[in-house]
């Protein structure tokens, strides 16, 4: 249960409730700093539409936070999400094997932006090497937005927990499907 009431559109004054257009358990939380909230969104909105980053490899990188973080909530979310950005359920099959130490189908370039989500969660930074091999793979363009991605990820896997943000009813599904190794 969240550790503050979520809000509705009713709730919010008239120039906010665009706030809740995408309504989700994150965004009425969020709505109860509708400032930080439009910041939090437009950071988002450049991530999912605008970086250069491949879609698919954004979604690897946030999938691999949501699981070896424990997010129900980050990691049910972006499989829906991957799957509109061409992340197959394969792949996610293969990016929990991975995360296990198997092996798996995933290619160099898959394995090395997964690889570089875990060190942030578990290192809490890209270790130099990882960040080397994929400079010689991705521009350095690229590169920056990887590990500002990871970087803002990392950071709502936080959040969520932080405030026990509720996983929807409409995403509980993906987590039957895709259980956490301890499950």
């Amino acid at each position: 249960m969240a550790r503050l009431p979520y809000l509705s559109v009713s709730d919010l004054a008239e120039e906010d409730r665009d706030l809740l257009a995408r309504d989700i358990n994150l965004h009425r939380l969020l709505a109860h700093s509708p400032a930080g909230a439009r910041a939090f969104a437009q950071l988002s909105t450049w991530i999912r539409y605008h970086c250069a980053l491949d879609a698919r490899l954004r979604e690897l990188v946030i999938l691999q936070i949501g699981y070896s973080s424990g997010s129900d909530y980050e990691f049910s979310h972006h499989i829906q999400i991957g799957h509109d950005f061409g992340v197959s359920d394969e792949d996610i099959n293969a990016l929990m094997a991975e995360t296990r130490g198997e092996d798996s189908h995933l290619g160099k370039l898959d394995r090395l932006v997964i690889t570089a989500a875990r060190e942030m969660v578990k290192q809490g930074a890209i270790q130099e090497h990882t960040l080397a091999s994929l400079a010689t793979l991705l521009s350095h363009q690229e590169v920056i937005e990887l590990v500002m991605i990871a970087s803002f990820y990392v950071g709502v896997v936080h959040l969520l927990a932080s405030l026990n943000i509720d996983v929807e009813t409409d995403y509980l599904p993906y987590l039957a499907q895709f259980p956490f190794a301890d499950s």
